[in-house]
């Protein structure tokens, strides 16, 4: 993939369409309320609606959504939700945050609408297509040689925009307080949209992130367009384009065998943000809507940057056999996790061992096992949400 990753470089300098600081999208436009049309819903305590986004095709589309607010709690912070592949707006997602004390709006991001969900169903509901909606998902790999505007990831990102504008809109939200969080291929979309809409007070992709071309489910995808056409769809769409503007805190989140977006790529991902950033790394969490939705992680992340709670543990320094930290919440445990595999990261094997913590000076260490490959940290607060270290390399000293 190296010569992929030449000619992405290269097509950076030449293809005209993304010579905008922040791509093709024109973020003036998307920043204005979009026009709202009433939709039906069955789905329970949230509102049904479509809103206007950007043409395809010439034609004008429209972006099913769901949105949802607590009653009675004054200006409330907010959340914008976007749904992974396979997946579509989704209700249950919605409410979830409602519960928290959050305003919420989840889009659609292929042209979609959810039928109603069978009970205990409610994260795979049917869908069918609408007569406004836009370019079908995800990648859209075998469009690149279309109109830049007449692609997904470009209709993805103004749908996610135009939603930010739409919820910052609504008088109950305070529009200085509102995050984004998104899961697989909407953490793939969070990670561009970091670095495109500088409005959003944090971000939290979910297993998404960028350098696709390098290491990612997609390698076949990108073999069959060819190394020129591969170069051009990394060049526009891949978030390693946009990840260098986003200033803003940023939560991680994945596992350690993710099949889509590996260790390296996320790591090279992480480290181009500019914000401030925080890892929460599970040893094989599961990949899913269900899976990416739930870690409480996010939840703290959110409360703690929107309403002034008790922020997650930060990691200061980290070192080959451990790390330094600081937190205001006790850290009661920690854990080395590491691999003796090589190979494919999807495939390899991980291990967690105990790491020893002095509270005092805020220290965790722990003896690397002389055959692991790879390793990293993990500092469970007293909630028990999780924190992570970077991941280091045999014969690599990492630091922040």
């Amino acid at each position: 993939m190296d010569t992929i990753m030449q000619m992405t470089r290269l097509l950076l300098f030449l293809i005209p369409l993304i010579a905008f600081a922040k791509g093709p999208w024109d973020i003036q436009a998307l920043s204005h309320v979009p026009k709202v049309h009433e939709a039906q819903t069955e789905e329970q305590g949230v509102r049904a609606l479509y809103y206007e986004s950007v043409p395809w095709k010439g034609k004008l589309t429209r972006v099913f959504a769901y949105y949802g607010a607590p009653a009675g709690k004054g200006k409330l912070p907010a959340m914008v939700l976007i749904h992974g592949g396979g997946g579509t707006a989704y209700a249950e997602w919605v409410r979830m945050w409602n519960k928290r004390g959050y305003a919420a709006i989840a889009m659609d991001t292929v042209g979609t609408v959810p039928d109603k969900a069978e009970e205990g169903k409610r994260w795979a509901p049917a869908r069918k297509r609408h007569e406004f909606g836009g370019p079908a998902g995800w990648g859209d790999f075998a469009h690149v040689d279309e109109p830049v505007t007449d692609q997904w990831s470009y209709h993805a990102i103004s749908a996610a925009i135009l939603a930010h504008s739409l919820i910052r809109s609504f008088p109950e939200v305070d529009r200085k307080r509102i995050g984004v969080t998104g899961i697989s291929w909407g953490g793939y979309l969070t990670s561009i949209v970091s670095g495109v809409d500088s409005r959003f007070r944090f971000a939290a992709p979910v297993y998404g992130c960028g350098f696709l071309g390098e290491d990612s489910a997609w390698l076949k995808n990108f073999a069959e367009l060819g190394p020129a056409r591969a170069a051009k769809w990394l060049s526009l769409w891949d978030p390693s384009v946009y990840l260098a503007d986003s200033k803003m805190p940023m939560l991680w989140v994945t596992g350690t065998n993710d099949f889509a977006y590996p260790f390296p790529s996320l790591r090279k991902s992480y480290r181009l943000a500019k914000g401030d950033r925080t890892l929460s790394i599970r040893v094989r969490m599961r990949h899913s809507h269900v899976d990416g939705a739930a870690p409480e992680e996010i939840a703290a992340f959110a409360e703690a940057l929107l309403n002034g709670g008790k922020p997650l543990a930060r990691i200061v320094k980290s070192e080959a056999n451990g790390l330094d930290y600081r937190t205001t919440l006790p850290v009661k445990s920690a854990e080395l996790n590491f691999t003796n595999d090589g190979g494919r990261w999807q495939d390899r094997k991980w291990e967690s061992i105990p790491a020893s913590i002095d509270a005092k000076s805020k220290r965790v260490s722990a003896a690397v096992p002389p055959n692991a490959t790879a390793w990293y940290f993990n500092l469970f607060d007293d909630r028990g949400l999780v924190v992570s270290s970077e991941h280091q390399l045999r014969g690599e000293i990492s630091g922040r």
